[in-house]
């Protein structure tokens, strides 16, 4: 048993030496590619979604960490106003879609009414059934009007998310993290299953696919998901090599992808 346990610690310490110089290699060519979007003029648009504790905040940072903060907006809306609820439903995440020159990262998006709204019954029926008509139509006008549109949905297992939703109450340095939404989030596993899978359904396009990171592994989901961004975008200085991510981790929706996904 012993022997056992210090081979997982030796080939855990292992992964983490490798870990750290390939994340570095990345933000190297993540720093080229927003010199390119600088240059150019692009809109480059990144959506994250995912089950709570699946690594949204971690991968975000990752991201961003090396990159320019004139150039960068990581954006994570509040719970809507009076106000905002009596507009038209896209139109608090519109105000903050890139202009020219800019990289901006969604933490939840607009999808947050296929998710937690759909199953907290947020929202009525019939806005949801608005909302998931009228993604794909705002999507592709966001897409033909220029903006490089990526769409991520991080998958965790239910054991995994338990685990890491105890320990975020437990450490006070992510406290802040936790909502009444995260402690009935296991109790709504299956709900939360079927959501996601009916928002696969209805919104992934040709224009704007949804590709799956499984992120139990923390480090691999945020090497993946940093390679798949890239690997998609032409840039000058790219390095081909470094950016194949792993098709066990990341990987486009498919209806036959379904049975890979926690359930």
């Amino acid at each position: 048993m012993k022997s056992k346990k210090k081979r997982h610690k030796k080939s855990a310490k292992h992964a983490d030496a490798e870990y750290e110089p390939v994340l570095y290699d990345l933000q190297v060519q993540l720093v080229k590619l927003q010199r390119q979007v600088i240059r150019d003029g692009m809109k480059m648009l990144v959506v994250f979604e995912g089950r709570d504790g699946a690594g949204k905040d971690g991968a975000i940072k990752r991201i961003v960490h090396h990159m320019s903060p004139r150039e960068t907006r990581v954006v994570a809306l509040s719970k809507p106003s009076d106000r905002e609820q009596s507009g038209w439903y896209f139109q608090r995440f519109a105000a903050s879609l890139p202009i020219g020159g800019e990289i901006v990262l969604f933490n939840r998006s607009w999808y947050n009414r296929a998710g937690v709204e759909r199953v907290m019954k947020f929202c009525t029926r019939d806005e949801y059934e608005s909302f998931i008509e009228d993604a794909p139509r705002f999507e592709e006008l966001l897409v033909r009007s220029g903006t490089i549109l990526r769409k991520y949905y991080l998958d965790i297992s239910k054991p995994e998310q338990k685990r890491r939703l105890a320990e975020r109450r437990r450490d006070p340095l992510t406290q802040w993290k936790v909502s009444p939404i995260d402690r009935v989030a296991l109790d709504h596993w299956d709900e939360y299953s079927e959501a996601r899978n009916q928002m696969f359904a209805r919104t992934h396009t040709a224009y704007a696919p949804w590709t799956v990171i499984r992120t139990d592994d923390k480090h691999a989901a945020r090497i993946n998901v940093i390679k798949h961004l890239l690997a998609g975008v032409d840039y000058k200085g790219k390095d081909e090599r470094l950016l194949l991510p792993n098709p066990d981790v990341a990987f486009t929706y498919s209806e036959e992808c379904l049975k890979l996904l926690a359930r």
